[in-house]
């Protein structure tokens, strides 16, 4: 990477640019100011405020419990420590389903109290209005289809979606929507990576994939699943750059046995 494109601002313009010659989008997810740092000073292109905080910041088994206001808080946490990346913010469940006027105030909320670039929503057709009446403020929407983990309780299992030709054309549909209505870019979660390709090819705007083959614009993990914080988790989609999980016990272990034993702190670890 050279050293302007490590320096330059992302915008969702620039990302478009980089669709266009056929550089690849990094986008990770942060929830706090301390990892956020650490992403952004890598070179990311793009961070985001996933909803994920629900299951790895709080320990929640779905995404559907975390608050609009909770998202803020995170969303904001991440803004102040990011100067590079762009900063896309997940809407939560139930700010934007049915009803876009609550979208509406949901989206202005978001990007008044947290200062981020963007926002992200999961669905198709269905919250087409919502998506309309966000982007008519001037508000930039990434859309993100396939397997939507919102939608959880509806579909009951976390496996691959649009593997059947009906669901998978009406993918297809969703994303031309999502482009024609004004959206920046997709993300498809968990779905066959023909189909992802196909999208990605069919769609002037960037498709970030996560498990959805190599044929996309890019692709988004979550920290503590790519770093190996979180050990639990291991789909097939997943390649672990680090085990911090094993890095951070041995840590905690060493001090607390040297809390135990009196070493320390020593002679030069005090006043």
């Amino acid at each position: 990477m050279s050293s302007d494109s490590k320096t330059r601002v992302v915008t969702t313009y620039r990302l478009r640019e980089m669709k266009a010659r056929g550089e690849k989008i990094s986008m990770l997810t942060s929830y706090d100011y301390s990892m956020a740092r650490i992403v952004d000073g890598a070179g990311v292109d793009v961070i985001l405020v996933g909803d994920s905080a629900a299951n790895v910041m709080a320990g929640y088994e779905t995404t559907v419990p975390i608050t609009l206001d909770q998202m803020i808080y995170h969303a904001r946490s991440v803004t102040r420590a990011v100067k590079r990346a762009l900063v896309v913010v997940d809407m939560p469940f139930g700010t934007y389903q049915g009803d876009p006027k609550v979208a509406l105030a949901s989206a202005v909320r978001i990007m008044k109290e947290s200062e981020a670039d963007a926002l992200k929503l999961e669905g198709g057709e269905e919250i087409l209005e919502s998506v309309e009446r966000i982007l008519s403020a001037g508000i930039p929407v990434m859309g993100h289809l396939g397997l939507t983990p919102q939608s959880i309780h509806k579909y009951g299992t976390y496996s691959v979606r649009a593997k059947e030709e009906a669901e998978a054309e009406k993918l297809v549909r969703d994303a031309r929507l999502l482009e024609k209505a004004g959206c920046f870019g997709i993300v498809l979660e968990k779905i066959p990576a023909a189909l992802a390709s196909r999208v990605a090819s069919e769609l002037e705007i960037p498709v970030i994939g996560i498990g959805a083959g190599g044929g996309v614009d890019g692709q988004v993990l979550v920290v503590h699943d790519m770093l190996g914080i979180n050990n639990g988790f291991s789909p097939r989609f997943l390649r672990r750059y680090a085990d911090l999980y094993a890095q951070m016990t041995d840590g905690v272990s060493r001090y607390i046995e040297d809390v135990k034993s009196g070493d320390f702190p020593n002679e030069k670890e005090q006043y």
